[in-house]
């Protein structure tokens, strides 16, 4: 298990630019299977849950060639379509939550795609009802062996077909369009997820040769091809990663410059961190935050009662970045409830919090009230253990506003979302080693 020492209280200064979207990444990559022409990807980020997928699909036959930093060919012509029904897939597909992307790609052109129960983050149900739902809408049929945990759907010709999606999930649309672009007929899909990376797959594939409209929108009609061909695309920027440094810029009290963001792919992040009291200022397409040397300061709804921010499907505020709010919070002048109202285990690490010395009342598996120190009293380094991806950053961020050494272990799950964080923010002058 891999550690970071961190010692905190340091102020950073400079530039960083944020990696390729690992959710975009887990979704385009799917989508090279749709076709056996080649596909070349650009910004693909460097972290443990990519490569996992891109060696997924190497041991199901695509041929992959590296050209660059972050860019990759891919070519799908001789899918060895029987690793799917192996032992070794059943093993490296159940490590990897963005493994289930893999059966809507498979089902439309090849007929059948399979699947083991992936694994992924510890924080709460996520269930895969609509992804199959979806399926089984589209004519396929479903099966699952209970004692591998294994899912499978199977059909002789997808149909296009009415469907309203019981949640707006990300990757169920995903799933289920890249099914549906190879369906015979219209596909409709109502209560559609319409995430800035949901679009970006539905671009990528139109330019393969799909019939996709209403990008953009939670109602998308998909008129079934023949076939697709190859392209080449290019990921956004981690809007995840975007939240985390303005996280750490306003936790350190840290002046720092946040490169090539894509404003217009941010929603309403910029607005929720200005809610929080955090200045930003945009420069071109750079997120700029000043030195808060007077610290930051929570606004109150009108009426005068606490602000609560909460998590919604886009363009509501990501459930990904409820964390940093959080953290962010614990610093501020006033008080907050975040309301997580996706996954019941997501706040549970506020225990480490606790221990920090934050003021915290966790009211319920899905709501906390965070009372602010206003940097009148700083947060005490501890040892400290990354339950899950976003968790773990915002422990991160923690300890380097704490003073005193921190150390942190279980740090793979912040490499599975992260890419080379330590080196990064060794660059902007953060005290921290891998150990």
């Amino acid at each position: 298990m891999g550690t970071f020492r961190i010692q905190g209280g340091k102020k950073l200064k400079g530039e960083i630019t944020p990696q390729g979207a690992k959710n975009e990444a887990l979704q385009i990559l799917c989508a090279v299977l749709l076709t056996p022409e080649k596909v070349t990807i650009n910004n693909i980020p460097d972290i443990v849950d990519v490569n996992k997928l891109i060696a997924l699909l190497e041991d199901l036959g695509v041929k992959i060639q590296k050209k660059g930093k972050g860019s990759y060919t891919f070519k799908a012509d001789d899918v060895n379509l029987d690793y799917l029904q192996s032992e070794q897939f059943k093993k490296d597909g159940r490590g990897l939550r963005g493994s289930i992307m893999l059966v809507g790609p498979l089902l439309g052109r090849f007929g059948k795609g399979y699947i083991p129960k992936p694994g992924g983050d510890k924080i709460g149900r996520r269930r895969l009802d609509t992804h199959f739902e979806g399926f089984i809408k589209l004519g396929a049929q479903f099966r699952y062996n209970k004692e591998e945990h294994f899912y499978g759907v199977e059909a002789e010709e997808l149909q296009g077909t009415y469907m309203l999606l019981d949640e707006a999930s990300v990757t169920g649309t995903a799933n289920i369009v890249m099914a549906a672009v190879l369906a015979k007929g219209t596909t409709t899909i109502y209560n559609a997820a319409c995430e800035p990376y949901l679009q970006q797959l539905c671009k990528m594939m139109v330019r393969m040769g799909a019939n996709i409209s209403g990008i953009g929108s939670n109602l998308l009609t998909i008129e079934g091809v023949e076939c697709l061909g190859g392209t080449e695309h290019t990921m956004l920027p981690d809007m995840i990663e975007i939240g985390s440094w303005v996280g750490l810029a306003a936790m350190t009290r840290s002046e720092l410059t946040i490169k090539n963001v894509s404003w217009e792919n941010l929603g309403q992040i910029p607005d929720v961190f200005r809610k929080l009291g955090i200045t930003m200022e945009r420069r071109g397409d750079d997120i700029y935050i000043p030195e808060h040397k007077d610290g930051y300061e929570i606004q109150n709804f009108i009426d005068g009662s606490i602000l609560t921010i909460a998590d919604a499907p886009w363009p509501g505020f990501t459930p990904d970045l409820l964390s940093i709010i959080l953290v962010i919070a614990t610093q501020a002048r006033g008080e907050v409830v975040v309301h997580q109202k996706m996954f019941e285990s997501r706040l549970f690490f506020v225990d480490k919090l606790l221990d920090m010395g934050a003021k915290i009342i966790l009211c319920d598996p899905h709501r906390a009230t965070v009372i602010g120190h206003d940097f009148k009293s700083t947060l005490k380094a501890t040892t400290m253990t990354s339950p899950d991806i976003r968790a773990g950053v915002s422990l991160l961020i923690a300890a380097l506003s704490a003073k005193g050494t921190s150390t942190i272990h279980n740090i793979e799950q912040i490499d599975r979302g992260y890419e080379n964080i330590d080196e990064r923010l060794r660059a902007i002058g953060a005290d921290i080693v891998r150990v």
